[in-house]
C-alpha cells in the first residue's frame, strides 16, 4: 500500500501537503506514486540512466481525464511539470527534481482504421505498440529505429526512421491530435480545427501541452520489405562513406540508409574475430516494391568486402526492432547532431579522426541520408523546417555503466562543432542532448521560431511545459 507520509520537495519548490495529494489521489483513476511508496524507485526510472532525479509525484494516468487532474495539480501547487510518454527523453525531460512527472505509460492504445489509412495512438504508445497495430493491415508510418521509443515524443521533434525517404518525417504524417494545455482544456488540433498547434505539433516539440493522442496518416508497406545491415571492416570505412556519398546522389527514395561507425557487438552472428573491433554497419530499408528493390541496393553490397551482407527480405516489424537488443534501458546517454549540407573529403576525415578517439566502444557515429519525401514538404508546412540538407549526423555518447560518461559527453560535443560548418549550424530538435535557448534557436530558422513563439503565447503563456526544448512564450 502506499505511504501516507506527505510528498516534499526541494527547498526551492513547494511542499505538497498529505491532505492535498490525498484529493488528487481521489480525483483520478490511475496511481499517484510519491517517494517512500514500494514502486516509487521503478516509477522514476527513465530509459537513459544519466537522469537520475526524484519527482515529488509521479501520476500514472488512465486517460485524458487523469492527464486534466494532473495538469490542474501542478498548476495549482506550482510544480515544475515533466511529461512522460516512452521515457526515452536524451536530455532527460521525462523525469524532474521535486516535481510531478504526468507519467502516459499505461496510456498504450493503438487503433486502427484500415479503410481510411488512419491510426490515432495514445500518448503512452511505443512504436512496438504501434506497429504491431498498424502492420496487421500492412500499413506503417516512419518510427523509431527502436521499438521501446515513444510514439509522442519522437514525433512532436520531428521523427527521423526507416521509412523517411518514401513518407517523410513521422510529424509530416501527424494529421491531428489532443491536446490537454495549461489551462487544463482539451483542445484537438487538425487542418480545421486549431490548425496552427498542429503546425507547432509538427516539429516544435513538447512546448504547448500534453498530447493525450496523435492521428496518423498511414502508408502501405511490407509486411515484407528488403532490410538489414552491412557490416563492413573499420579499416575499409573511408571507402564505405565516400562511396556511400556518391550512391545517394541517385538513391530511389524508396531506399532509405544510414552508415554507422561503431564497435562490433558480441552477437552470434558476427564472427567472434571482430567482436569487439571498430565496424562500419550500413542500415538498409527498400520500402518499395521488392522487385526493384535488388537493384535499387546492389551498390551498396559493393562499398567494400563486406564482413556480413544481413540484407534481404525480413518482415518490417522485424526490423523496427532489430537494434532494440543493443539499446535497452539503464545505460548512460548524450546525443547531439548536426544538419549537413555535404559530406565532402575533409568532412570524412574528419568523421574519421572523432570516431576513432571515441572513449568508449558503445559511442557512434551515424549519418543518415534525408531527402527524398521529407524533402518535399514546405519549409513552411510544418514546424520542422530543415528539409533540404541531405544528411543528418547524430553522434551518440554511450557508456554503459557511466564510467567516462563525461569523457563521452565532451567528446560528442566537440564531434558535432567540429562537422556543424558544413551546414546551416542546426540540429535535429530530438537530438539536441541538453536544454539550452541558444541549441533550440539553433534547430529553428527565425521566423518559424517567431511562429513557434506565438503558438507559445496561446497555449502556454505562463511555461508551465518548460521541460522540453523550450520555446518560451514572449511574456
Amino acid at each position: 500500500m502506499p505511504t501516507t507520509a506527505p510528498a516534499t520537495t526541494t527547498a526551492s519548490a513547494p511542499v505538497v501537503g498529505e491532505a492535498t495529494v490525498g484529493e488528487l489521489r481521489g480525483t483520478v483513476r490511475g496511481s499517484v506514486i510519491l517517494p517512500g511508496d514500494a514502486d516509487y524507485d521503478d516509477a522514476r526510472a527513465v530509459w537513459n540512466a544519466s537522469h537520475d532525479k526524484r519527482p515529488a509525484i509521479i501520476v500514472r494516468c488512465s486517460g485524458t481525464a487523469d492527464v486534466i487532474r494532473a495538469v490542474e495539480f501542478a498548476s495549482s501547487q506550482g510544480l515544475p511539470v515533466a511529461v512522460r510518454g516512452g521515457a526515452h527523453s536524451i536530455a532527460g525531460f521525462s523525469t524532474v527534481e521535486a516535481g510531478i512527472v504526468i507519467d502516459l505509460s499505461p496510456m498504450k492504445a493503438v487503433t486502427v482504421d484500415p479503410g481510411a489509412r488512419r491510426a490515432v495512438a495514445q500518448g503512452g504508445a511505443t512504436w512496438a505498440d504501434f506497429d504491431h497495430e498498424t502492420q496487421a493491415f500492412g500499413l506503417a508510418v516512419t518510427g523509431g529505429l527502436v521499438s521501446s521509443t515513444g510514439v509522442g515524443g519522437f514525433t512532436l521533434g520531428g521523427g527521423v526512421g526507416w521509412l523517411l525517404r518514401r513518407h517523410g518525417l513521422a510529424c509530416d504524417n501527424l494529421v491531428g491530435a489532443e491536446v490537454v494545455t495549461a489551462d487544463s482544456r482539451v483542445v484537438r488540433a487538425s487542418a480545421e480545427e486549431n490548425p496552427d498547434l498542429l503546425w507547432a505539433l509538427r516539429g516544435g516539440g513538447g512546448n504547448f501541452g500534453v498530447v493525450t493522442s496523435l492521428e496518423f496518416a498511414l502508408h502501405p508497406v511490407g509486411p515484407t520489405v528488403l532490410g538489414g545491415l552491412l557490416f563492413f571492416p573499420g579499416s575499409a570505412a573511408r571507402d564505405v562513406i565516400t562511396g556511400w556519398r556518391e550512391l545517394t546522389r541517385s538513391m530511389p527514395d524508396d531506399l532509405t540508409t544510414l552508415v554507422n561507425l561503431t564497435t562490433a557487438p558480441p552477437v552470434p552472428f558476427l564472427p567472434e574475430s571482430v567482436h569487439g573491433q571498430p565496424i562500419v554497419a550500413v542500415g538498409v530499408v527498400h520500402a518499395g516494391p521488392l522487385d526493384a528493390a535488388e537493384d535499387a541496393v546492389a551498390g551498396l553490397r559493393t562499398l567494400a568486402d563486406p564482413i556480413l551482407d544481413h540484407v534481404g527480405p525480413v518482415p518490417y516489424v522485424a526490423m523496427q526492432q532489430a537494434l532494440d537488443p543493443l539499446w535497452e534501458a539503464g545505460a548512460h546517454n548524450y546525443f547531439t547532431s548536426a544538419i549537413l549540407d555535404d559530406l565532402p573529403d575533409e568532412a570524412v576525415d574528419t568523421l574519421l579522426d572523432r570516431w576513432w578517439a571515441k572513449p568508449t566502444p558503445q559511442s557512434e557515429l551515424h549519418i543518415h541520408h534525408a531527402g527524398g519525401a521529407m524533402a518535399r514538404v514546405g519549409r513552411s508546412d510544418t514546424a520542422f523546417a530543415q528539409r533540404t540538407s541531405p544528411y543528418i549526423l547524430n553522434v551518440i555518447a554511450r557508456s554503459i555503466d557511466g564510467e567516462k560518461f563525461t569523457e563521452d559527453t565532451e567528446w560528442a560535443r566537440d564531434t558535432r562543432e567540429a562537422l556543424a560548418g558544413y551546414g546551416p549550424g542546426a540540429m535535429y530538435v530530438n537530438f539536441t542532448g541538453e536544454g539550452g535557448e541558444d541549441k533550440v534557436r539553433a534547430s529553428y530558422p527565425a521566423d518559424t521560431y517567431a511562429k513557434l513563439v506565438g503558438v507559445k503565447d496561446r497555449y502556454d503563456p505562463t511555461n508551465l511545459f518548460r521541460l522540453n526544448q523550450n520555446i518560451r512564450p514572449s511574456a
